[in-house]
């Protein structure tokens, strides 16, 4: 009796034990086919645009410039731009230099993603939009469009610093490649595929950094005109020490102004 007993609670362990040895390996199967699945989640690679060459900051890309290359999806940041999107990204301007072989991610690009809403989405980090009113002749005839880059120049009457009592105009730039980020309500966004229509505006928006509004505000509450002069895509130079120029000024430098433009500018020989 004593061994029946014993014979039987043998098999019902060994039932349990299979069971259990059963639902062990079945969660352990379960576990390793997630864990592929996830393996192949992390791993899968999509079409992305590249960089062909090396590209310095302010290119225009042409298609010459772009490159299409599979990357792992998990390892590039939010934003990069795929394959489908080749074609939006031509004729805009890169805001950073790209190394040969680089994802290219709109934020890479002036305007930034065509596809977030809103301006407030294409501001840079520490940067700030503001709305400027210049229009017309002070915006090179109205050329100005979004992700030009300008410089801003105002004029002012201040007391003079040499006639106490007096007043005096005085022109200066306030501020060196600016970007544009909308004319009137048009942004580089509502401009994709819109051609170059003209459209006439009244107030540009720039990205300038906080301190830089407060110059601009303060500008305009001083009533002073405010105009834009453009600049190439490709240039990025910043000219140090610009002079204040007044009527005096004007007289000092007329004639080394000009010698400068014929010589070093037109090549042409001082006689």
């Amino acid at each position: 009796m004593k061994q029946r007993v014993i014979l039987i609670a043998s098999v019902v362990i060994g039932l349990m034990a299979a069971v259990l040895t059963g639902q062990y390996l079945s969660a352990k199967d379960r576990d390793y086919k997630e864990k592929e699945r996830q393996l192949i989640r992390n791993n899968r690679k999509i079409p992305v645009i590249a960089a062909q060459r090396n590209l310095p900051i302010g290119t225009v890309l042409t298609r010459d410039d772009l490159g299409v290359m599979d990357v792992i999806e998990n390892a590039v940041r939010g934003h990069v731009v795929e394959e489908k999107d080749f074609s939006m990204l031509l004729n805009h301007r890169l805001q950073r230099s790209l190394e040969s072989k680089a994802p290219i991610y709109w934020s890479d690009i002036e305007g930034g993603d065509p596809f977030s809403r809103g301006l407030a989405g294409d501001i840079k980090s520490h940067q700030r939009a503001i709305s400027i009113s210049v229009g017309g002749a002070a915006a090179v005839s109205g050329m100005v469009k979004p992700n030009d880059h300008v410089d801003v120049l105002g004029t002012f009457t201040f007391p003079s610093s040499t006639k106490p009592g007096e007043m005096e105009m005085v022109t200066l730039t306030i501020l060196q490649d600016v970007l544009i980020l909308a004319t009137g309500h048009d942004t580089a966004k509502s401009q994709l595929g819109a051609g170059d229509r003209a459209t006439g505006y009244n107030t540009v928006t720039v990205e300038v950094t906080p301190r830089e509004a407060e110059m601009l505000v303060f500008a305009e509450q001083a009533r002073g005109r405010l105009v834009l002069t453009l600049r190439n895509p490709a240039d990025i130079e910043y000219e140090k020490d610009l002079p204040r120029v007044d009527f005096s000024k004007i007289q000092e430098e007329i004639t080394t102004l000009n010698g400068y433009r014929q010589q070093k500018l037109l090549g042409k020989p001082l006689r």
